[in-house]
């Protein structure tokens, strides 16, 4: 009976509609996170709405040439 409890919760996540899901984040250059961004952050989108976070840098990443 757990099981399908958890099945359900995570179906109910995934379905909902500002859901983008983690690969959506990755590729956007954001991490998940839960609960809140951390100092340096900011919040780009949800991964699962509305516990699981996208959050991305506020200033973006510079490389050396």
């Amino acid at each position: 009976m757990g099981i399908l409890v958890l099945v359900f919760i995570f179906i109910s996540l995934t379905q909902h509609g500002d859901a983008h899901g983690p690969d959506s984040c990755n590729h956007g250059g954001g991490l998940c996170r839960v609960g809140t961004c951390i100092s340096g952050e900011y919040l780009a989108q949800y991964c699962f709405e509305p516990i699981i976070l996208c959050c991305k840098n506020l200033s973006p990443a510079t490389t050396e040439s």
